[in-house]
């Protein structure tokens, strides 16, 4: 199957769905695939195993995170705040 410039990952729905459907889909995918960095070893091998579940391929820790990307939003937030009360142990 081949997949244009254009449409890159969505190339496999053809025509149908339409064009700002599929922009969301690939914005998502192409997140979701590319190789995040480890919260645990700092390099850049973490990969998606299933819905919200994380493994490092490096270090091989696995974690939960987000559906689509290791870490969201508000997770960051949330530890940003975690740490302040706790004084940063």
């Amino acid at each position: 199957m081949a997949r244009t410039k254009k449409v890159g990952i969505t190339g496999r729905f053809g025509p149908r769905y339409g064009r700002k459907a599929k922009r969301v889909v690939k914005k998502i995918e192409e997140q979701m695939k590319k190789k995040h960095i480890c919260p645990y070893c700092d390099r850049p091998g973490v990969k998606r195993i299933s819905t919200g579940i994380w493994k490092c391929r490096k270090c091989g820790e696995t974690f939960t995170g987000g559906a689509y990307l290791p870490s969201t939003p508000m997770g960051k937030t949330a530890t940003r705040h975690i740490k302040r009360i706790t004084g940063g142990q």
